[in-house]
């Protein structure tokens, strides 16, 4: 099994260095040339990757060591600095988007429970690959990327409560009285 993994990881980095050596030449994101590598070997692309539960594991730590070492770079000051864009631009970024999705969902006749939740979805962004683009561009502290990166923030945060509201929109019946959901 281990041979197995090894094997799929080889896969995938040697793909990754071909594509992303083209993407490079191109001028486009290293992000979108790995994206373009996990199509091409996932089941759904070539299937070449055989252990994709194990591959998935090990995607998932990627991406906490990637938050972990944004994490790195920020001070508290930092992030007291741009608490202003956490709140409001991130609040206003969610309710807006999740509102609009809403009543155009419900303009095509879905539930109100799959509109909020496709609203839900359509508000949220990927802080690892938004915040990697920026790493890479170099625009972390300009204006637009601390604001981006409030708003990311403010993002990872109300996860959370979306979470937790999600078998509610199901009509999925609750053991408690909704008092979990409030701690």
């Amino acid at each position: 099994m281990e041979l197995t993994l090894l094997t799929d990881i080889g896969i995938i980095f040697g793909l990754s260095i071909i594509i992303l050596l083209l993407f490079h030449r191109m001028r486009l994101s290293s992000v979108l040339g790995f994206l373009v590598t996990g199509i091409l070997v996932g089941p759904y692309g070539l299937g070449i990757i055989t252990g994709i539960e194990e591959v998935e594991a090990l995607a998932e730590i990627g991406i906490i060591l990637l938050l972990f070492t944004i994490g790195i770079e920020l001070s508290i000051k930092d992030l007291w600095d741009i608490k202003k864009a956490v709140l409001i631009g991130g609040g206003l970024q969610v309710v807006v988007t999740t509102a609009l999705v809403y009543y155009i969902c419900r303009y095509l006749e879905l539930s109100p429970g799959t509109s909020l939740f496709m609203g839900f979805l359509v508000s949220l962004s990927s802080t690892a690959i938004v915040l990697k683009l920026l790493q890479e561009k170099g625009e972390i502290d300009t204006p637009h990327g601390r604001t981006s990166l409030g708003i990311l923030i403010f993002q990872d945060i109300i996860i959370v409560p979306m979470i937790l509201l999600t078998p509610m929109l199901a009509g999925v019946p609750s053991d408690s009285d909704g008092s979990a959901i409030g701690f």
